[in-house]
């Protein structure tokens, strides 16, 4: 998807470059002559003139020639000057740097940035191997540290290895029983295993603190949807639709949410 998204901008920015050329050639703009300038040149001009007429230094013939020059030259004015035209290196040149600058968008940035997890940002990536192991290391280094061990159980999660996140999570909710994060990311691993009770009690955990978590709405809703619960799946999903329209699996629910009300005759 990334590497065709930069073909089609490619292929437009070329287009754009292109373009121009097969049309009449763009001039480039020319700035209009100040003719307070000449004025003001003429002038001073006219200043030495009369100072050099005074001195001696300039014949009268030469003084008179001068001087009506410039009294031509500052206050005739002249035709404006023809625009040229656009230079076609100068529009190959920069179609160059665009094609370098989106081949090396295409052939480099994704390896760097990783792979897009599922309701990932843009930016948001796929833990590469090197990166989870470091976090692995820390996390066995600081077993105390709550923050770093639910860090270590959302990498798991996002590299599709969700049985060596719960005993992640299970650990910190040893320690504190009430830890939403553990509590929501455990939950969302149950209801996609089909865990559906487990699911519902540990959503119910964290509605209990937070009635309005979109997470935990999100997977009551869907493990009562599971479980044929039609009704109850409609109360859950209708305050997560309202609460959680950003959430990342609201697309998925409205279409379930419609579903389980025609069959709740809602």
């Amino acid at each position: 998807m990334t590497i065709a998204l930069f073909v089609v901008l490619l292929l437009a920015g070329a287009a754009a470059v292109i373009a121009p050329l097969a049309r009449r050639p763009l001039a480039w703009p020319a700035d209009p002559p100040d003719q307070r300038d000449d004025v003001a040149r003429a002038v001073s001009s006219l200043r030495d003139l009369e100072f050099a007429r005074a001195a001696g230094t300039i014949a009268p013939a030469d003084y008179v020639r001068l001087r009506a020059s410039l009294e031509r030259d500052a206050f005739v004015r002249r035709p404006p000057e023809s625009r040229g035209n656009a230079p076609v290196r100068t529009l190959i040149a920069a179609a160059l740097i665009a094609a370098v600058a989106v081949a090396v968008a295409v052939f480099y940035l994704p390896p760097s940035a990783g792979d897009r997890a599922p309701g990932e940002t843009v930016t948001g990536t796929v833990p590469q191997p090197d990166a989870l192991a470091a976090l692995e290391a820390r996390a066995s280094a600081n077993p105390s540290d709550v923050p770093m061990q639910l860090a270590l159980a959302d990498a798991y999660v996002q590299a599709g290895r969700p049985e060596d996140a719960i005993p992640r999570y299970r650990a910190v909710l040893a320690k504190d029983p009430n830890n939403v994060a553990a509590l929501d990311g455990l939950a969302l691993i149950l209801v996609a295993s089909g865990g559906n009770d487990g699911a519902i009690v540990a959503a119910d955990r964290v509605l209990t603190q937070r009635p309005k978590d979109p997470d935990a709405l999100f997977v009551k809703g869907l493990a009562l949807y599971r479980k044929q619960d039609w009704n109850g799946a409609v109360d859950v999903w209708t305050v997560y639709l309202d609460v959680g329209r950003y959430h990342f699996g609201s697309e998925m629910v409205r279409g379930l949410y419609a579903d389980a009300r025609a069959k709740a005759g809602r």
